[in-house]
């Protein structure tokens, strides 16, 4: 789950990491009446919007003359933001955070992530801070240094200190290198983030750290235990399509492309996917309707995968190990009873009780067709998309 800026901050605070001084304002506030209460200096503008890249698409901005900010505010609150993250529509800027200027002799990139390959927390800075990390890491790799934190042995002081050498910080900002990364290390693991970035991490002109800007991902996995940051979900950040099919229990996630897949089961879909843009189509969803699909949740799914605009054909791909056939073939048809059907829908279905669903669908609608492979479906699912 992302959060926003301003609320990844308030955690730093608790955590004792250092931010500037700032003031949120959202919709329905009275800007006039903020602003006037807020103390006459430089400020900047930052909308908060769950996607990178504010900056260069105009939603960070620096407001000198104290007597622009309501209208500089007035006109960013209430929009949407394009970035190269958001695609076309953009997200909505329902709230903005207002910082104080100060003056930057620095800038640092730090964070901590989960990395799957060696099974730790990993820490990574690089003196480039303020930029993208991934060109960064792309033009010039030996800028990035990367420590590991073994679960049983915990963030080390050795590490803290080469990082500090490598980031060439003086010896007052190594302490207080030291004093962030533990407090970082303490907030990624008590509240089960996937990712903590800092980006950048400034030194002030009097030499101090300071979080200037801050992201923070929480582990969906352990949102059960994460009551509290629960509260931080913004929906109207989330695809509207997507944030349904949660709640159906359905894994969905939306795509480009234009070929719907319904497939139980992670790997399965994965393959089926694959096999599809093998075969020169583009999908247009991930969707698991899961192993233990019931006749209303493929029913769901198949409401759902026809709302985009963009399905051309859709593969239905079911293998009947705990789930029944003939139960997936009756979501079918109940679902195509309750929105029009325009579209062709290729449907595999394997295992439990397939040829029972196989009889079901039979002549019930000419838009249905039936295969017997995975290959076959994958093409047919292409042809038609194309046709």
């Amino acid at each position: 789950m992302h959060i926003h800026e301003y609320q990844a901050k308030s955690l730093f605070a608790c955590h004792g990491i250092p931010i500037l001084a700032s003031h949120l304002v959202v919709v329905g506030d009275d800007i006039e009446s903020v602003c006037a209460s807020i103390e006459k200096r430089a400020w900047i503008a930052k909308a908060q919007v769950h996607a990178g890249g504010r900056g260069k698409a105009g939603g960070v901005v620096r407001v000198d003359d104290p007597s622009e900010l309501a209208s500089v505010v007035t006109n960013m609150l209430g929009t949407s933001l394009v970035t190269k993250q958001t695609g076309e529509m953009g997200l909505p800027v329902n709230s903005i955070l207002l910082e104080e200027v100060i003056e930057i002799e620095r800038e640092i990139y730090l964070a901590l992530l989960v990395d799957r390959g060696s099974k730790q927390i990993a820490i990574i800075a690089s003196a480039e801070g303020g930029m993208d990390i991934e060109q960064v890491a792309q033009k010039t790799p030996e800028k990035i240094v990367t420590h590991f934190i073994h679960p049983a042995a915990g963030l080390q002081l050795n590490q803290i200190r080469n990082i500090g050498y490598a980031l060439k910080l003086e010896k007052n900002q190594h302490s207080q290198l030291q004093e962030i990364l533990f407090n970082l290390y303490h907030l990624f693991v008590s509240n089960d983030c996937s990712l903590v970035e800092i980006n950048p991490l400034i030194v002030d002109a009097n030499g101090n750290l300071i979080a200037l800007d801050a992201k923070i991902n929480i582990d969906d996995n352990a949102l059960h235990r994460q009551q509290d940051i629960q509260e931080f979900r913004d929906i109207s950040q989330e695809n509207i399509s997507e944030a349904h099919a949660e709640k159906l229990g359905l894994n969905y996630i939306k795509l480009d492309g234009n070929i719907g897949c319904i497939v139980n089961g992670a790997g399965l879909a994965m393959a089926t996917m694959d096999l599809v843009k093998h075969h020169g189509g583009e999908p247009a969803n991930f969707l698991d309707v899961g192993g233990g699909a019931t006749q209303s949740k493929v029913a769901e799914a198949f409401k759902l995968v026809l709302s985009d605009d963009n399905v051309k054909s859709i593969f239905v791909n079911i293998f009947g190990g705990i789930v029944r056939c003939d139960l997936i073939a009756q979501g079918i048809l109940d679902a195509i009873q309750e929105v029009e059907l325009s579209i062709p829908v290729t449907v595999l279905l394997q295992g439990t009780n397939a040829a029972e669903g196989k009889k079901l669908l039979e002549n019930q609608s000419a838009k249905i067709i039936p295969v017997s492979t995975l290959t076959e479906g994958a093409m047919q699912a292409v042809m038609l998309a194309n046709t």
